[in-house]
C-alpha cells in the first residue's frame, strides 16, 4: 500500500536515465546483435511494430501482441511510448504461464498485461525522469523510480532509451512488468482488513457491479472504521429490509473512474454513485475525504483503485 498523497512528482536525475540513451551511449562494435547495436541504426520512418520486430530481439513480444491483436493499433497514428521486453524477458516466465497467455481463451488477460507497457504519448528519457508513475493504456501506472542512476519501471530494469519511430517511441526494458489482475472485490479480500466492507456490499448487491469494468475508485472503510458505529449499527444495516439504505451508504463510497490521489489533491469534492458528494481536503498534516482520514492511497486493481479510510461515510 502506498502511504498518504505522494503528490509531488520529483525529478529523479535526468543526467542519469539520459545517459543510456542510443544517442549518447553508442553501442560500438562490441555489442554484437544486441538490441541496442540493431536499434541504434534504425532509420527514422518505421513504425513501432516494424522497429521491434526487424530488431530480432523482441520475437516473444511480436508473438503476444499478435495473439492479443494489438498489431494493427500499435502500428496507428499514436504516438506511443512502449517500454519493451526483449526475449530475455520474457523468458524469466515459466514457460507454461507463457504458453497459457498466448492461448486465445485468455486474450483479454493477455492484452492487459501488454497495455500495461505502453503509455500514450512521446514520452522521451529526459521526460520519463521527472515522473514517478505513468499511466498506461492498461488505465493502470507503473512506477517509476531511480535507484543509484538505474531507472527502474515497476521492477523492470530500462537499459535502453529513446528509439525513435515514426508514431512513438521505445525504450527496452528487461522485465515484464505485470498489472494488477485482481478485481477491486478480490484486492479488498487479499488485503484481509475489509472483511464487514466485503459482506455489506454483497448484502447490498454491490459487490457484483465492483467486479465488473468500470472503472471505480472506492473510499474504502476497514474493520475498524466500522467497528467505529454504535453497536449493533452494522447488524441492522445487513438486514435485507435495510438493503436500500445500506446500498446508498456504500455508493457514498465510490466514485466513477480511475482517481488517483494526485488527481484527487486537486479537487475539492468529488461526486459518488449515491448522486452526493464527498467533500476533500487536503493539508500538509492530513488527507480527509468528508469526516474520514484518507491513510493509504493509490491501491491498484484491474477496474480501478482503492484509497483507504479510517471512518464509515454516512450519506
Amino acid at each position: 500500500m502506498k502511504t498518504i498523497f505522494a503528490l509531488t512528482s520529483v525529478a529523479l536525475g535526468a543526467a542519469a536515465f539520459a545517459s543510456t540513451t542510443v544517442d549518447e551511449k553508442p553501442c560500438g562494435s562490441t555489442c554484437g546483435s544486441s538490441p541496442r547495436a540493431a536499434l541504434a541504426s534504425n532509420v527514422s520512418g518505421k513504425d513501432i511494430i516494424s522497429t521491434a520486430v526487424e530488431n530480432g530481439n523482441f520475437k516473444t513480444l511480436a508473438a503476444a501482441l499478435t495473439a492479443a491483436e494489438l498489431i494493427k493499433p500499435l502500428q496507428g497514428e499514436g504516438p506511443f511510448t512502449v517500454f519493451a521486453p526483449t526475449d530475455e524477458a520474457f523468458a524469466k516466465i515459466p514457460e507454461k504461464t507463457l504458453a497459457s497467455l498466448l492461448e486465445k481463451k485468455n486474450r483479454d488477460t493477455l492484452t492487459s498485461i501488454l497495455t500495461y507497457h505502453v503509455v500514450s504519448g512521446d514520452v522521451r528519457a529526459k521526460q520519463v525522469v521527472k515522473l514517478d508513475n505513468a499511466t498506461t493504456l492498461n488505465g493502470q501506472r507503473v512506477d517509476i523510480r531511480v535507484e543509484e542512476g538505474t531507472v527502474f519501471v515497476d521492477s523492470a530494469k530500462v537499459v535502453i532509451t529513446d528509439i525513435e519511430c515514426s508514431n512513438g517511441v521505445i525504450h527496452v526494458i528487461d522485465t515484464v512488468v505485470m498489472p494488477e489482475t485482481e478485481s477491486i472485490v478480490g484486492v479488498a479480500a487479499g488485503a484481509k482488513a475489509f472483511g464487514t466492507l466485503l459482506a455489506a456490499a454483497k448484502a447490498a448487491g454491490l459487490a457484483e457491479t465492483l467486479d465488473q469494468k468500470g472503472p471505480f475508485t472506492v473510499f474504502a472503510p476497514t474493520d475498524d472504521a466500522f467497528a467505529k458505529l454504535p453497536a449493533g449499527t452494522v447488524e441492522t444495516l445487513l438486514k435485507p429490509e435495510n438493503k436500500d439504505q445500506l446500498a446508498a451508504i456504500l455508493k457514498h463510497h465510490v466514485v466513477s473512474g480511475r482517481v488517483y490521489a494526485d488527481m484527487a489533491a486537486k479537487l475539492d469534492k468529488a461526486p459518488t454513485l449515491n448522486g452526493t458528494e464527498l467533500p476533500i481536503a487536503i493539508t500538509k498534516e492530513s488527507a480527509r475525504i468528508g469526516n474520514a482520514n484518507i491513510v493509504s492511497t493509490d491501491i491498484e486493481a484491474n477496474n480501478g483503485v482503492i484509497h483507504v479510510i479510517d471512518t464509515v461515510l454516512l450519506p
